[in-house]
């Protein structure tokens, strides 16, 4: 009896079935119009598409990050130890795009 009650003492809040289901479809959805667009010759040749790719990675990895690891769910100082560092590897890739612009 012991051992459940210090197991209920711990016990997080995790995303139900049915959260799983609509992040499965968001991914999905996103994944399509990523396919999609690279279809689209005319915005293949446009400046918006490698933006606009980076973009909707950006957004499932993000999706992917806060619902299957589990951090949107954790405590806040993980949030933010993983935050912090990829923000600024993320503000590093974008000075070497713009340092390195062709």
């Amino acid at each position: 009896m012991s051992n459940d009650r210090a197991h209920a003492d711990h016990v997080h809040e995790h995303p139900t079935w049915k959260q799983y289901k609509w992040v499965a479809l968001w991914l999905f959805v996103i994944t399509v119009v990523e396919v999609w667009a690279y279809y689209i010759p005319a915005f293949v040749a446009s400046k918006a598409f490698v933006p606009a790719l980076l973009l909707m990675s950006a957004v499932k990895f993000t999706i992917v990050v806060m619902f299957y690891m589990h951090l949107k769910y954790d405590h806040s100082l993980f949030r933010k130890l993983f935050t912090g560092p990829l923000l600024i590897a993320g503000a590093t890739l974008v000075a070497f795009l713009f340092l390195f612009k062709r």
